[in-house]
């Protein structure tokens, strides 16, 4: 009997407690806020002001729709948040005093750092740079295998891989990647040249000339004769490049099986309230 994948990347809704299902030995309770620490590894490097205060502004009027998740300090009476760090923040900007929270029991550092990509990741929270240098972290700091991250966040192993090419840019190149200068595709395309030079030449072409990810695509080719991209390989790419496209909207793994022609598309879900997530981002109506 083949044995069945165990798949992590399943949404926030299967490994935080629901109010009225809460799993045992998990609470919701109220913390003072300078009780609070964040998150030791949180991958998100950068919190956009104007996204923080409209989510304090609605806070402030609506109240706080989901708890956070913390975990227990080493310090007696003092927690640590896994998940939820843009709603704590949030509720210090209104000027609350304290925050609705779950305490999640017996959670290890590998599991707050999974916890807490999984989270930025579903929510699009991170850019392209700090997704790669969080991927790297879990295979240099707790041994993950490109494979093990694909099943972590519900994506595909070259989506790993791919990704992780971006640390390979210089410097300068990632900080436009990250300040959204040049696009992740862009990042992609100019990690396969090896010349540092032409990377920097093309980088100067895309800001100056707005040259498209495709335009790119085929500067990257011309420096590489022999390597030509066939029609079929560019249709290829662009299937997995919507699947990334795919994966990032539903917060799941997506499959695309066929041709640019013709084919299938098969979303994955883990559970019922996973399903009902994805149906409503469909905006399906029965």
């Amino acid at each position: 009997m083949q044995k069945q994948k165990k798949v992590l990347g399943r949404g926030l809704e299967s490994l935080i407690p629901s109010l009225n299902k809460q799993a045992i030995g998990e609470t919701v309770v109220t913390i003072p806020l300078n009780k609070i620490k964040p998150n030791r590894f949180q991958p998100r490097k950068k919190f956009n002001e104007e996204k923080l205060k409209e989510l304090a502004d609605s806070i402030k009027k609506h109240g706080l729709a989901q708890p956070i998740l913390v975990a227990e300090s080493v310090i007696p009476g003092e927690y640590e948040i896994i998940a939820g760090e843009r709603r704590f923040r949030a509720s210090k900007l209104v000027g609350n005093k304290d925050v609705k929270a779950i305490v999640k029991k017996s959670v290890d550092d590998k599991q707050r750092f999974d916890l807490a990509l999984i989270e930025n990741i579903q929510r699009e929270n991170l850019d392209a740079i700090e997704e790669a240098k969080a991927f790297k972290r879990l295979i240099e700091e707790f041994e993950h295998t490109h494979e093990q991250i694909a099943e972590l966040i519900g994506k595909e192993r070259s989506v790993i891989s791919n990704t992780l090419r971006l640390l390979s840019l210089p410097e300068d190149v990632q900080i436009l990647i990250s300040e959204g200068k040049i696009s992740s595709g862009h990042g992609r395309m100019l990690a396969g040249i090896e010349s540092v030079e032409e990377i920097e030449r093309i980088v100067s072409r895309i800001l100056n000339e707005n040259l498209s990810v495709r335009a790119v695509e085929k500067l990257a080719a011309e420096l590489k004769p022999e390597k030509k991209i066939t029609k079929q390989k560019k249709q290829e790419i662009e299937l997995v490049h919507l699947k990334d496209k795919l994966q990032r909207k539903f917060g799941s793994k997506v499959n695309i099986t066929g041709s640019s022609k013709k084919g299938r598309i098969e979303i994955h879900y883990y559970s019922l309230a996973d399903l009902e997530r994805i149906i409503n981002e469909l905006k399906i109506a029965f």
